[in-house]
């Protein structure tokens, strides 16, 4: 079973139709977007109950809860079959094990208009409520799919036609000069140790975004959301 923390999770597990198995609200909470909730899972049959405050900390962990807790009978992983011959843009985790940052990737993946996130089996962080509840609701929306190997899956995504960018300091082109080809997949290292090698020579090309400053690189979730959003930029006007 997954908690979700917070309005905006709980209210786009709602509207997305995500299996909620019940809903807790502090005693006191109010407000249009608390009833927006409430209002919600009347209508999807999920029941509310109201409880002291002190019993949505314990729920939550103490995490922020804003007055509202959902439970949910956890992520639905997607299957690799799954992924719409449409799309355009995947986002592929080579090492996330951050939650934090995991659920800002997610974020800004959804915002700027990716299609799905892969996200391997091993060397990565789970869907946790702390992903989700940095996710602010994008993961009801974002399907995630669990793959194997990277490099092979990389291989099987070439031979379906897609072109495979990294995002690396050690790059070769700046992010915000590149040619971007669709469909597009955009591999992202994990904190600290990148981008893995076998997965680095897999790619088609590395992309790096420059430093200006004193420090060598940005937090990962901080880059993806920079080069998904030239992604959607370039893309937008040259195709």
């Amino acid at each position: 079973m997954q908690v979700l923390s917070g309005i905006h999770p709980v209210t786009e597990a709602l509207r997305a139709g995500q299996p909620v198995e019940r809903i807790l609200v502090a005693k006191g909470a109010g407000g249009p977007k608390v009833q927006l909730i409430i209002d919600l899972a009347k209508q999807a049959n999920v029941p509310v109950r109201y409880e002291p405050r002190e019993a949505l900390d314990r729920a939550s962990k103490a995490a922020s809860h804003q007055g509202v807790v959902a439970f949910t009978s956890g992520q639905r992983y997607a299957q690799f079959a799954e992924l719409p011959a449409t799309a355009q843009l995947l986002v592929l985790l080579d090492g996330i094990e951050d939650p934090h940052n995991l659920g800002a990737i997610i974020r800004s993946a959804h915002a700027a208009g990716a299609d799905a996130i892969l996200l391997p089996d091993r060397r990565a962080a789970p869907v946790t409520e702390v992903a989700a509840k940095a996710a602010a609701g994008a993961l009801a929306h974002m399907p995630i799919v669990r793959i194997g190997n990277v490099a092979q899956t990389l291989e099987k995504l070439k031979k379906e036609g897609y072109w495979i960018y990294g995002l690396t300091e050690h790059g070769t082109e700046q992010y915000d000069q590149v040619h971007f080809h669709l469909p597009t997949v955009l591999v992202v290292g994990g904190e600290g140790a990148g981008i893995h090698e076998l997965v680095a020579r897999n790619c088609d090309l590395l992309v790096k975004i420059p430093m200006y400053g004193k420090i060598g690189s940005l937090n990962v979730s901080v880059a993806t959301g920079i080069a998904l959003f030239e992604w959607r930029r370039r893309a937008a006007t040259t195709h």
